[in-house]
């Protein structure tokens, strides 16, 4: 019996060497990650890198940079081989980029965009916020800023006349928190954010009110370039991203994200992007 363990042991540890080996043989694999989650959670972001990079069989480098735009630029020029964007800069790129997964949150592809104010405040839609600050995420982002933009075209508005004052806090967790502490009267903020803030951190978000959501809207999507695709690096990450519920690491690592797991999309998700994108232009 003694013997039957200890080689069992060894057995285990000799497979784990060549499971190590072979990943350390394989190029790093660089994936970007945008403000689109608790992007300054440490322990979420290694749990998501961990559980891919098994699945993957190599290890992943995550990068993070402070805007949308600074993400796109680096997936265009192949700085990264892929990246967790939004469905806003997506479709500005949608001739070079293509979707590799999409996340699935409370059983679909889809979330909205919320309208936010202090809990005191008793704005009751968009039209009661004239005059006052407004905090965006991002302008490159759907949730944290078109959505709001659109709307306020649509009401013959523009968001430079409308409010006394934007800022652009490049997080949507900052947009909470710049609500929530008085900094700004209104916010437009990712709906996914602030539902799983309310979760981890319902001090935080009880502080804040939801006065508006937006329509269904495409789930902001990993993205690799579209000549890049069919490559076996992007088609392993695409394979561990459906494959993470099938894992402990990986629905330990969905589970973190309140994610029920990833699917494939086509371009038709995010119509309703692009038809606000479409208000917007001259």
């Amino acid at each position: 019996m003694e013997y039957s363990i200890g080689r069992r042991t060894f057995v285990g540890a000799g497979l784990a060497a060549v499971i190590a080996g072979h990943a350390s043989a394989q190029p790093v694999f660089r994936l970007g990650l945008t403000p689109v989650f608790l992007d300054n959670d440490a322990a979420i972001i290694d749990g998501l890198r961990r559980a891919l990079s098994r699945g993957m069989g190599r290890e992943i480098e995550l990068v993070q940079r402070r805007t949308y735009q600074e993400i796109t630029g680096l997936l265009l020029e192949r700085s990264v081989d892929a990246a967790w964007l939004c469905g806003y800069p997506y479709l500005q790129h949608a001739d070079l980029l293509d979707l590799v997964a999409v996340p699935v949150w409370r059983g679909g592809p889809r979330y909205q965009s919320y309208l936010i104010v202090g809990t005191e405040d008793e704005a009751a839609n968009l039209t009661d916020l004239r005059g006052g600050t407004h905090a965006f995420s991002d302008p490159d982002s759907n949730s944290g800023y078109l959505v709001t933009a659109t709307d306020l075209h649509r009401l013959g508005e523009q968001v430079d006349s409308f409010f006394s004052r934007s800022i652009f806090t490049f997080g949507h967790r900052n947009v909470v928190r710049a609500v929530a502490d008085g900094l700004v009267r209104s916010g437009s903020v990712d709906g996914y954010v602030w539902e799983a803030l309310s979760v981890i951190e319902p001090e935080l978000t009880s502080r804040t009110r939801v006065i508006a959501r937006s329509e269904w809207l495409g789930f902001p999507p990993v993205c690799a370039r579209r000549d890049s695709l069919g490559l076996e690096p992007v088609r392993a990450l695409q394979t561990a991203l459906m494959s993470l519920s099938e894992t402990e690491e990986g629905r330990v690592a969905l589970t973190s994200l309140q994610l029920d797991g990833f699917q494939l999309a086509t371009v038709g998700l995010f119509d309703g992007i692009a038809d606000r994108m479409a208000d917007l232009e001259p």
